[in-house]
């Protein structure tokens, strides 16, 4: 039986300085405690597959920080 290949997309993103700290942060911290460093894209990839089993509702939502809100309590605080 032949695997079927997952087809990715390329996505552009800014972030702010702090943000990539963070995810860099995470990805040495993987590697000093565990040995396997993780890439941001895997990080950011991971993070979307999470978020994307929460069936978050994003009607009426009209800001960024609604939309904070709606997605920290998705997750559970």
């Amino acid at each position: 039986m032949m695997k079927e290949s997952i087809k990715t997309q390329r996505v552009v993103t800014f972030l702010r300085r702090e943000e990539i700290d963070f995810l860099d942060k995470l990805g040495k911290d993987a590697l000093f405690y565990n040995g396997i460093k993780i890439p941001r894209t895997k990080i950011i990839q991971l993070m979307v597959d999470i978020l994307s089993k929460t069936n978050i509702d994003v009607r009426g939502i009209r800001t960024e920080q609604e939309l904070k809100e709606r997605i920290l309590g998705a997750i559970g605080r």
